[in-house]
């Protein structure tokens, strides 16, 4: 998977880097590596499934949608 980083230079110092495509995806690192390496880390946190992803009615259906 690929997604857009926006890596930005902080007013305190710093770079602030987040996702578009994922709301409140953001991060930040004393330099670009780091922040780079933070913002991965939040990615992945940000897509890892909870207990609340598996709660399914009882007719509920799943489905996969190819973007």
């Amino acid at each position: 998977m690929k997604l857009k980083v926006v890596l930005e230079v902080s007013e305190d110092g710093g770079f602030t880097a987040y996702v578009p495509s994922l709301p409140g995806c953001i991060s930040e690192g004393n330099t670009k590596e780091e922040a780079l390496v933070n913002i991965r880390e939040a990615i992945e946190l940000y897509l890892e499934p909870t207990e609340d992803d598996h709660i399914q009615g009882e007719k509920a259906e799943v489905l996969e949608l190819a973007l």
